[in-house]
């Protein structure tokens, strides 16, 4: 068997460190434009060249998203744009479009390019067609099942990119046009509105302003809210399948998204990899996945056809059990201090739990905390305030403090 890459998203510089630092093979970014996550933080073109050489240092790959659908007047700078990213040394590009396809094979003819998802390939016919156009990689629709992903392995040679956490799109990989219609705002070129975790009521065209709803519920209903893809349960089938990249949805989540994910789904992966014929999903596995913000996970189209068990009809808000509350920035054994960044409100008396890169959690109380110059503070109230606290424990740079959120000393914040 060969160990499949685990394929992070990097909405911005400090989310590529953590999703590398984490155990992250590959990191997926975007730049200002013609990405499909307009409303992510993304990379300007210097910042771009800055997260491939980093992600380089580590010995690691780099992909630049240029998967939009573009209009004429988006080609303009396309060209120059391609170029830019071919000489920053980027490992490949992805792209949705025949034409930017086309683009990219003038301009930057050694470049490696990969069809992105909004692509949707559904079959293995369509994976030989980008084969045969000496396409590098096809990063698979989501609507498929185990049983095509396997099928189409087995009739292809190229590299297959399989999505198995993340949010879900009620259309086809992003083939959707409420957005357009509802918000005025173009899906498929990277401002998607999310109407599908909007709240919908019945409306008869003869009884105007008298809403009713679709379900017997007086709050109205989402219709169209997908539960989140989660397949760690699945890994071992994916990995014998002969898949060559696993990609986590989310260059919009939190630090503390993906670097959770991150380190759930490395963990796994090694762990199979070391010994597959005892391989076990870990309990914690799945209490971290519940830590984040997420919605009610589903395996999506993996085991068959989705059924109404894969929508949430009550809310479209997420759930989690904890806090990010604080990053180490640095750690001094002569005084056993971490030095933190906050990034949520800390005080003394706080139960919190620290997880690390490559290191198993821990959970200790907050004794004292200092600011910058020193001086003991009960409390860090103040957004990216740099503390220190002493920690039962060593830790490294990255280091993520967390507070479950039904504590009680959270409440009282």
């Amino acid at each position: 068997m060969k160990r499949p890459e685990l394929l992070a998203p990097a909405g911005n510089m400090e989310k590529l460190r953590m999703a590398l630092i984490y155990g992250a093979d590959a990191v997926y970014m975007g730049g200002k434009s013609f990405g499909l996550r307009a409303f992510s933080d993304n990379f300007e073109l210097f910042e771009l060249e800055e997260g491939i050489n980093f992600t380089h240092s580590l010995g690691k790959k780099a992909y630049i998203t240029v998967n939009i659908f573009p209009h004429n007047d988006d080609l303009t700078e396309l060209p120059g744009y391609i170029r830019a990213i071919a000489g920053f040394g980027a490992d490949g590009i992805i792209v949705a479009d025949p034409g930017v396809f086309r683009m990219v094979r003038v301009n930057a003819p050694n470049l490696p390019i990969h069809i992105s998802t909004q692509a949707n390939s559904t079959n293995w016919s369509t994976v030989v067609f980008w084969e045969d156009l000496e396409a590098h990689r096809v990063v698979l629709a989501r609507e498929l099942s185990f049983a095509d992903l396997k099928l189409i392995r087995e009739k292809t040679k190229i590299e297959l990119e399989v999505f198995i956490h993340g949010a879900m799109c009620i259309s086809y990989s992003g083939r959707c046009l409420l957005s357009n219609y509802l918000a005025a705002r173009d899906a498929n070129r990277g401002e998607c509105a999310q109407p599908c975790r909007w709240k919908y009521y019945l409306m008869e065209e003869t009884r105007p302003n008298q809403y009713y709803p679709v379900l017997e519920d007086e709050q109205g209903t989402y219709i169209f809210n997908s539960k989140d893809l989660c397949l760690l349960k699945h890994i071992p089938e994916l990995i014998t399948a002969g898949l060559n990249s696993f990609k986590i949805e989310g260059r919009m989540k939190s630090v503390h998204y993906v670097a959770t994910v991150v380190k759930v789904y490395r963990e796994a992966i090694d762990q199979y990899m070391k010994n597959p014929n005892n391989f076990q999903i870990k309990p914690e596995w799945l209490d971290e996945l519940n830590k984040i913000s997420h919605r009610d996970y589903t395996t999506g189209f993996f085991l068959k056809e989705t059924s109404e068990n894969t929508q949430i009809y009550g809310t479209s808000s997420y759930k989690q059990s904890h806090d990010f509350i604080g990053l180490v920035k640095e750690y001094n054994p002569a005084t056993k201090r971490a030095v933190i960044e906050q990034r949520n409100n800390i005080k003394v008396g706080e139960t919190i739990e620290i997880m690390q890169p490559g290191k198993p959690k821990f959970i200790q109380e907050i004794q004292a905390l200092f600011d910058e110059d020193g001086n003991p503070i009960a409390v860090a109230p103040h957004p990216q305030q740099i503390i220190s606290m002493p920690v039962a424990q060593p830790v490294v740079p990255y280091a993520m403090l967390r507070r479950e959120v039904n504590k009680k000393n959270y409440n009282e914040l």
